[in-house]
């Protein structure tokens, strides 16, 4: 069916309700339609051509149009789509599962399979809360941070702690305890990310579970508040976090959908401090940003608590249509076969280095408050005045603004509120990576 630019836009505008997406704004402007990509390139119906800086909502790693990977999806077509995991297997997801194995921290052994990372999470805690049940406690507290953002399903609001996304929906959400968002809290606080601050923050925690013993699980983003505008957190405090939960004996939930398959400079942040959480999320970067594939790994001694004869009914009742989906874990499989065929961490490196290098030319702009970077995942915070760190109205766009003038030319970014997010795809080269960067400083500069 060939439809033409002019009635796509028409019909996006009038049938199509987009997330995170102001409707009433979204059709009173011109907006991009895609319409095919190639390597870090992406076209739109009227034939323009972009960078995708932003990876595609942070997912794409290997490039658009990558032969494994569609060949991976075209041979698994060839054999099946989809079947059941609801009391059968299938191939790929058998594969998959032993690889992300063999490829997280060692201690984590079982592989619960989803659709995106907000389900991750919400079986994460439905996990967490149901294991402590078979075990015979009735713990309900989740500890998790101001700022954080684990997705958009009921249980991922709960633990979720930016008010503009979730606080519409207080009266549905479970009891949780927030503690200060470490990056903003330690900017605030000690004037920067100390070892000090890190050791306030993990007395906190621990004067938290010293009060609550109903304390299910402690559940973090890995490295850095991704959502809320690139606020990594002092080297340590991950660390730190592991050790007192271990202490106290609370399950760790790690979220590594977002930082998880190179985007910190490892396959996953947790490697850097040496932590393996009790469970951990992953989603994004798990296909290479071509199908909807989440997974929640867990250890040995959490599947054993759901163990038992079926007439106890101790096993998880929870799954989705969808879970263990066959051409999604074929592709997720090959991604990981190009990370080692590809040697993509190792040409990463100088790439970061590259990054640091030209992020700190940011500093000279007049508007740019603030500039966050972990890894190859940065975000550049606007503000209208720099001496006194005052806000841009919310009302007034202003990063949207700076992201259309991107736009025009040739850059495609989505902003983060006013923090300018450049999360580019892993095999982006230095050329393309430098054009990113000047014309976000030139957009920038026209403030």
């Amino acid at each position: 069916m060939e439809v033409s630019p002019e009635i796509l836009e028409r019909w996006d505008k009038e049938f199509f309700w987009h997330p995170f997406t102001q409707m009433k704004v979204y059709r009173e402007e011109e907006n991009i339609i895609f319409e095919r990509g190639e390597g870090v390139y992406l076209y739109d119906v009227k034939g323009r051509k972009y960078i995708d800086a932003i990876s595609s909502l942070w997912c794409n790693v290997h490039g658009h149009n990558h032969p494994k990977l569609n060949k991976a999806i075209e041979e698994q077509l060839k054999k099946v789509a989809h079947t059941t995991t609801l009391g059968s297997s299938n191939v790929p997801a058998i594969l998959l599962a032993k690889k992300l194995v063999d490829i997280t921290p060692k201690g984590l052994t079982k592989v619960f399979y989803s659709e995106d990372g907000a389900e991750a999470v919400e079986i994460a805690i439905k996990l967490a809360y149901h294991y402590w049940r078979n075990k015979g406690e009735k713990r309900k507290l989740f500890i998790t941070l101001s700022n954080a953002y684990h997705g958009d399903t009921i249980g991922a609001v709960s633990v979720g702690g930016i008010d503009l996304f979730h606080g519409t929906y207080r009266d549905l959400l479970f009891e949780t305890v927030r503690l200060p968002s470490p990056y903003l809290y330690c900017k605030k606080e000690y004037g920067g990310l100390s070892e000090r601050c890190v050791q306030d923050l993990l007395t906190k925690l621990e004067e938290v579970l010293k009060e609550r013993e109903d304390t299910v699980a402690v559940i973090l983003e890995s490295g850095i508040q991704a959502a809320a505008g690139m606020l990594p957190y002092p080297k340590g405090f991950l660390k730190g976090v592991r050790e007192i939960t271990k202490r106290y004996n609370v399950l760790l939930i790690l979220d590594e959908v977002a930082t998880g398959f190179g985007r910190t400079g490892t396959m996953f942040y947790c490697e850097q401090e040496g932590v393996t959480p009790d469970l951990m999320c992953l989603g994004k970067g798990l296909t290479g940003g071509y199908l909807p594939l989440a997974a929640t790994l867990t250890t040995e001694e959490i599947f054993e608590a759901f163990l038992g004869e079926f007439g106890e009914a101790k096993h998880f009742y929870h799954g989705h249509t969808y879970t263990g989906n066959n051409l999604a874990c074929a592709v997720a499989l090959a991604n990981i076969e190009v990370f080692e065929e590809e040697r993509t961490l190792e040409k990463l490196k100088p790439k970061i280095e590259l990054l640091s290098e030209r992020l700190k030319e940011f500093w000279e702009l007049d508007h740019v408050g603030d500039v966050r970077q972990l890894g190859f995942m940065a975000g550049i915070e606007l503000v209208k005045d720099k001496k006194t760190g005052e806000p841009y109205p919310y009302g007034e766009r202003t990063g949207f603004k700076v992201a259309r003038m991107c736009w025009e030319k040739g850059v495609f970014l989505r902003p983060l509120g006013d923090v300018m997010v450049l999360m580019m795809p892993l095999v982006i080269g230095e050329e393309e990576m430098s054009y990113v960067i000047d014309t976000l400083k030139w957009a920038i500069s026209k403030l």
